[in-house]
């Protein structure tokens, strides 16, 4: 056979291929698919730029419609990209939502599946999220440690102030680092790693195998959409990386409970008292009521999951605040003079429970987590069964990708959406509107840490207005572009000037 013979015979098998795929999708009512679906990659040549994939499936979404089937190597997924049709998989098909797909990350990075991010929906991890959401995250647990949360705030905005009226440069995504990894291990592990003056090693090992994680990209790997590829022994440097930071995590939360349980076993008792438990304390109390379940690695999972979606993520959504009210002075001066009217100009700091009394404050959150969520596309799920999303059929074992991003800055469904309008937040009953906002996700996978987040996040910002005068550095505009990897952050960090009010210089 000749050459000619082969690429023709090549050419046919391409063609029959594709035709028989697009024949077979109408047939069986999937949703409408990209051209071509390539033999092997399937759509995976679309997905070029990771750090703007949110925007890519977004231009797909606008050609092709709010559901669509995408072949991602030997996975089948759906790209979701409407309120109804997100609706439809966290609501309607909640159950069936429910699962992770069972991803190399999940399996490395997760313990082999079983923390309370890739648990599959089942009594593991509904016994994890009873955990969470009876012993950190409950409101009476939150309001037992908003103390924690003060003090931090606290430190933070005297840090800043330390030259008095003078201005001063700030770094502030390493400045909101500092402070939410504080917060969250002071809950979990009763300490803060990040002192007044000197980073310790603790700290700095910490810092970077987090930078290390942001940076990989995506949760998957090559083999996750060619499992073939793990038989051949053909080398995959992503999973050689998850490999690599695992060990780092692991070794990090060993030395955190190996610590917690010598100073029990030294003071002969684990429970601290109610109000002063942390979570290491809770779980290794439940260790030794059930050895059997509740073993180092399950520990150490939830200490993972929850230090790491209360570090990154809440830091990042103060950075992307920040940008947007340096971009927008007006808006910026009328928090001021929210808080200002609300607390007085010169009477006390401001405090967690003065929040649910600055809507406007509120506003401005919203909006920007509406803009730039920490997580544009919803992490992974996958359908345990056959369903229906938009009025197509959804077999079993499907993906399910999820764009927040696209449905939050819809120019359908927001006026002007890429414009920073916290107004469009006034007067709107609940925290979401319908499945318009979800920058939590929704369902039985939303994010548990919602609640503390948004503490956070509205003691941290109302503090930095209340104290501070702040200015860009020149000119131009703060640059707003971003990159997407596990979440999204700036490109290029923030730098800000920032000045101690001189009413407030007397409190700090």
């Amino acid at each position: 056979m000749d050459h000619n013979s082969i690429l023709l015979y090549f050419a046919i098998f391409v063609v029959s291929y594709i035709l028989a795929k697009t024949f077979l999708h109408k047939f069986k009512n999937y949703p409408p698919s990209p051209f071509p679906i390539l033999p092997i990659l399937g759509h995976l040549h679309l997905l070029k730029d990771q750090n703007s994939i949110h925007r890519t499936l977004s231009n797909l979404s606008q050609k092709l419609g709010p559901v669509i089937t995408l072949q991602f190597g030997s996975r089948r997924g759906i790209l979701v990209s409407s309120p109804s049709a997100a609706e439809d998989c966290l609501h309607h098909n909640d159950i069936s939502f429910a699962n992770r797909p069972r991803l190399v990350a999940g399996k490395i990075l997760g313990y082999d599946y079983t923390t309370i991010l890739w648990a599959p929906h089942g009594p593991l991890w509904r016994n994890h999220r009873k955990i969470a959401a009876t012993e950190i995250l409950s409101s009476h647990r939150l309001q037992l440690l908003a103390n924690i949360r003060a003090d931090e705030v606290r430190s933070l905005v005297k840090r800043l102030s330390q030259k008095g009226g003078d201005e001063v440069v700030v770094e502030i995504k390493e400045a909101l680092f500092e402070l939410t990894n504080n917060v969250m291990m002071r809950m979990i592990a009763g300490k803060k790693i990040y002192g007044e003056a000197v980073v310790s090693n603790e700290a700095k090992r910490f810092r970077e195998v987090v930078k290390e994680l942001m940076e990989i990209g995506a949760p998957s790997s090559v083999v996750d959409f060619f499992p073939f590829l793990k038989y051949l022994g053909i080398h995959i440097s992503k999973e050689k990386k998850y490999k690599a930071i695992f060990m780092k995590f692991d070794k990090f939360f060993q030395d955190l409970v190996d610590e917690k349980r010598r100073k029990a076993h030294e003071q002969g008792v684990i429970d601290c008292g109610g109000k002063n438990k942390t979570l290491i304390e809770v779980l290794i109390e439940l260790q030794n009521s059930d050895p059997s379940f509740f073993v180092d690695d399950i520990i150490k999972g939830l200490v993972q999951d929850l230090l790491l979606a209360g570090t990154e993520t809440s830091a990042s959504a103060m950075e992307w605040a920040l940008s947007l009210l340096l971009n927008n002075p007006e808006v910026l001066r009328k928090a001021q003079i929210e808080i200002d009217h609300h607390i007085g100009t010169d009477q006390r700091l401001i405090e967690e429970s003065d929040l649910v009394h600055l809507p406007y404050l509120h506003c401005i959150i919203k909006e920007t987590l509406r803009i730039y969520p920490a997580a544009p596309i919803l992490p992974p799920r996958e359908s345990s069964s056959d369903c229906v999303v938009g009025g197509y059929h959804v077999p079993r074992g499907t993906l399910l990708t999820l764009n927040i991003w696209a449905i939050q800055n819809d120019p359908n469904i927001w006026n002007e959406p890429r414009k920073f309008k916290p107004e469009r937040f006034e007067n709107v009953i609940g925290e979401r509107i319908k499945y318009e906002y979800i920058p939590f996700g929704s369902g039985r996978r939303a994010c548990p840490g919602e609640n503390l987040a948004m503490r956070i996040i509205g003691l941290t910002l109302g503090t930095l207005i209340q104290c501070f005068e702040w200015k860009r550095i020149g000119d131009q505009e703060v640059d707003m572009l971003e990159t997407v990897g596990v979440s999204m952050w700036k490109s290029n960090p923030l730098k800000a000037k920032c000045k101690t009010r001189l009413n407030m210089i007397k409190f700090l």
